[in-house]
């Protein structure tokens, strides 16, 4: 397969620019494979990637790249990511892999009830716009630490592409458009309706959108650093919008002054021949990922095929047990005992994979198992909802350095409020609005003063023989680590490359009792699998995997989800 690889070097164009998709359209035709020899980006639209490799090209790093294509993404996918969100992200640099946990804090005011009133959670969507859903953003903090730690150019100068674009505009891409209609109801009454609903309508595609606020945030975070985002008139700035009426929330400028960015353990496992490496709690992304792979590596996946229901059986079997353990055991390990090696445990997933029938669907849903290493008491399973206003990139240079970061202000548009012209993130609503079952048992992704909301966020670097060969990952709320484990299934067990990967059809079990499936998914699959006993249903599953191959010879392979409007560019 390696050849097939190597054959497609030389029918893909050095460079690629590939089309704008508008949007949430299930869409399984592969985008163009980039081959690039020096170096490539991968992000959720075409000025961010374009931004990145322009960073790249004039002597800056991969992690300079990263942050001029994340500040653009915050000016041109604003309902995705931004400085007034979070982060994971994995690094590979000379020293090896660090993980870094960017994720929002709740702030010390926060009670294990702020999401209750009258002894009743709050209705979801209330609770998204209310400032209680914020918690202290963490990008702007990794943005420093990333470029302190491996950065080339100037700081100030990453901001500029995304200055420019802010000060003088851009064109509003179809997707853009589409999502702005879809929220519109939504986001009317808020600060972002001033934005981006201008006249009370949804800004249509080719309309030139400015956002000058955003672009003076900018300036000052570029001339002054992160202190500018966490002290000052900026912070007063975010703490007035966060306790705003109705329902405020309780972030203080201590909160914003005292948020710190921590490097943690990669949480690691074997897929086969390979090495997989991902973020640990509060992200369930790697834990999640992990066992779905080793349990598929439990069956004879040589015998299986991408385009047929067994492999799919399988896929779905895994899922369910994997998010029946994260439903209980996954949460900020800071606060409680998370068994991450006995997940992860060989002879643990030898017995969950007992429970899989290779030829019938199981017809209950899944309960957790006994991990090695869990806690004496155990926690109740939490199901609370992981929203997709998430974007992906992955990033290499010439000289090896590797990011793949996962970034988010959790819902689309997050709260809906604004400081300094960027949108404030909702993603205290990840953590589990009921502190206890109605036994009283405790659960493990309660609020707490200082804690970090269980999140799917999954970025990924796959290796070979201790060199990274594969950086992967993908937006999409929940169904983030399933993503994920698709594509490095179908790369890494069937030898397909980033492209084809990035658009497979996805399928989607996360205990719920029912297969979710894209809508055009293959007759033969769906039949298949409902004779398996799978019950089956059609749901929008907009990914956006953003995926770097690294060929034994260097040459690098991009490829961009069909799905969203975003390329791989490089040269």
């Amino acid at each position: 397969m390696i050849s097939l690889l190597l054959a497609l070097l030389f029918m893909a164009p050095a460079f690629a620019q590939t089309r704008a998709e508008p949007a949430d359209a299930t869409n399984f035709a592969a985008k163009p494979l980039l081959t690039a020899k020096k170096h490539m980006i991968v992000a959720a639209s075409p000025l961010a990637a374009q931004a990145g490799d322009r960073i790249i090209a004039e002597g800056g790093s991969a992690t300079d790249a990263a942050v001029a294509a994340l500040l653009v993404l915050n000016v041109v996918e604003p309902q995705s990511s931004g400085i007034g969100g979070g982060a994971f992200a994995l690094v590979h640099g000379p020293d090896g892999l660090t993980t870094w946990d960017a994720r929002e804090t709740a702030p010390a005011g926060a009670t294990p009830d702020m999401f209750m009133e009258n002894g009743e959670p709050l209705p979801f969507r209330t609770a998204v716009a209310s400032g209680r859903s914020i918690g202290v953003p963490g990008l702007v903090r990794l943005l420093e630490a990333l470029h302190a730690r491996h950065g080339k150019l100037p700081w100030g100068e990453l901001f500029q592409p995304a200055i420019r674009l802010a000060r003088d505009g851009f064109v509003v891409s179809p997707r853009l458009t589409h999502v702005l209609a879809r929220y519109a109801s939504r986001l009317n009454g808020t600060d972002a309706a001033a934005v981006f609903l201008p006249g009370g309508e949804p800004m249509s595609a080719g309309a030139i959108l400015k956002q000058p606020r955003l672009a003076e945030t900018f300036d000052m975070i570029s001339a002054h650093g992160a202190t500018a985002f966490y002290t000052g008139p900026l912070a007063e700035r975010i703490v007035a919008a966060v306790r705003r009426s109705p329902r405020p929330g309780a972030i203080s400028l201590h909160d914003l002054t005292a948020y710190r960015v921590i490097e943690r353990p990669a949480v690691c496992h074997d897929f086969r021949r390979y090495r997989i490496c991902g973020m640990g709690p509060p992200s369930s992304g790697a834990t999640t990922t992990g066992q779905i792979l080793m349990l598929l590596d439990r069956f004879k996946l040589d015998d299986l095929t991408l385009d047929g229901p067994r492999l799919w059986h399988l896929f779905a079997s895994a899922s369910r047990l994997a998010y029946a353990d994260r439903a209980r055991y996954l949460a900020d390990s800071d606060f409680v005992t998370v068994p991450i090696e006995g997940l992860l445990d060989p002879a643990y997933l030898d017995a969950r994979a007992g429970l899989i029938n290779p030829v019938e669907a199981a017809k209950d849903e899944a309960t957790a198992g006994d991990p090695p290493g869990r806690a004496g008491g155990l926690f109740a399973p939490d199901a609370q909802e992981d929203l997709p206003g998430t974007t992906h990139l992955s990033v290499v240079d010439k000289d090896g350095l590797a990011i793949s970061l996962t970034a988010s202000i959790e819902a689309p548009f997050g709260s809906g409020r604004m400081a300094g012209g960027f949108l404030l993130n909702n993603q205290l609503t990840d953590f589990s609005f009921r502190a206890t079952d109605a036994d009283g048992v405790p659960i493990a992704n309660a609020p707490a003063p200082g804690k970090r909301p269980r999140s799917s966020m999954a970025p990924t670097i796959a290796y070979l023989d201790g060199k990274p060969i594969v950086l992967t990952g993908s937006p999409g709320g929940g169904r983030i680590p399933e993503y994920v484990a698709q594509s490095l299934v179908a790369m890494l067990a069937f030898e397909t490359d980033p492209a084809t990967a990035a658009a497979l059809p996805h399928v989607s079990q996360r205990n719920r009792g029912t297969v979710a499936i894209e809508p055009g998914m293959d007759a033969s699959i769906t039949d298949g699998l409902e004779a398996l006993g799978h019950k089956i249903e059609e749901a929008e599953m907009t990914s956006g995997l953003h995926i770097i191959r690294i060929l034994p010879n260097g040459i690098l392979l991009g490829g961009a989800d069909p799905r969203r409007e975003g390329v791989a560019v490089g040269r």
